[in-house]
């Protein structure tokens, strides 16, 4: 019966983030005029420290069993929130490269064709991890790593740099 309880919030939880990812298909006029007031900064090297399975792990030796399951669970929250605001300025991305992509500069419609691409893989990303990190959020012990995530946001925003556009300050790691 327990079982049977979870999954059923699971897959409502599931339901509830498909939604809220679609409804990007649906962009006000308004955010593709002026894209970048739009879309918001994820900060890539905060991210990529929330889902360091390394770090999770030392967090794990220096806390207690249950101080530990308290802020993994808020590193998740955190975790899911920069999944799912890379997913919305996916979603503004894709729109601008698919307009982009009839330019008859062929270095930009080629750069724009990469963006389209790079920002379907993300969303597709975003789907395959929200899941998993609502998972373990139940389960702390769990280790999943949403590391596809980060690697398809980085080659996105190096694509809007070739195309010429502005990002917010913190979207690209410094490693970039």
């Amino acid at each position: 019966m327990t079982i049977s309880i979870i999954l059923v919030v699971l897959a409502s939880l599931s339901l509830i983030f498909l939604i809220r990812l679609t409804k990007g298909h649906a962009l006000a006029p308004q955010v593709l005029e002026n894209p970048e007031r739009h879309i918001r900064s994820v900060n890539v090297d905060a991210f990529r420290n929330l889902i360091d399975p390394d770090e999770a792990e030392y967090l794990r030796k220096w806390l207690s069993p249950a101080d530990f399951r308290r802020l993994q669970r808020e590193r998740l929250r955190c975790a899911i929130e920069y999944i799912s605001t890379a997913a919305q300025n996916a979603a503004i991305l894709m729109r601008i490269g698919e307009a982009a992509r009839r330019s008859p500069d062929p270095a930009t419609a080629a750069a724009a064709a990469k963006l389209i691409d790079n920002a379907i893989h993300l969303r597709i990303y975003s789907l395959q991890a929200m899941p998993r990190l609502y998972l373990a959020m139940i389960l702390p012990g769990a280790r999943m790593s949403p590391v596809r995530v980060l690697d398809t946001y980085e080659q996105m925003t190096r694509q809007v740099i070739l195309l010429g556009l502005k990002y917010p300050a913190g979207s690209v790691s410094s490693s970039l």
